[in-house]
């Protein structure tokens, strides 16, 4: 049982990237699923989470009206669209899934508990 990040990549301020995750082995529309980031030197944060049951999201602060989480629960995949990147959006991005809280929770305070963690793929925005 796994998720498996990718899409990242090398691109410019201002560009766009869709990151997938890929899960397997597991029930995944009973789970939770959520886009974290880790820049170098900093703290993993959460990007985006969306609940399992009712679709209903969360994006950081920082990513609001930039990025768009969704998910095809027949693909098992959930993804990640960002555009107008920034250099501040640099980092590894990793995708988890958990089946219990909140998706305010899962996002706010990053658990290294969650189901499931990916490998994470790394996002570079730079001229």
């Amino acid at each position: 049982s796994q998720v498996v990040e990718s899409g990242g990549g090398l691109v410019q301020p201002g560009g766009s990237l869709r990151l997938s995750c890929v899960a397997s082995g597991f029930t995944f529309n009973r789970y939770n699923i959520g886009w974290f980031r880790q820049a170098p030197g900093k703290e993993r944060e959460g990007v985006s989470c969306m609940d399992s049951s009712d679709g209903s999201t969360y994006y950081a602060d920082s990513v609001k009206g930039r990025f768009t989480i969704s998910r095809d629960n027949a693909q098992s995949t959930v993804y990640l669209q960002m555009n107008s990147l920034e250099p501040e959006d640099t980092g590894v991005y990793y995708c988890a899934a958990d089946h219990y809280g909140t998706v305010q929770a899962m996002c706010r305070v990053p658990s290294y508990l969650f189901d499931y963690w990916g490998q994470g793929t790394p996002v570079t925005v730079s001229s």
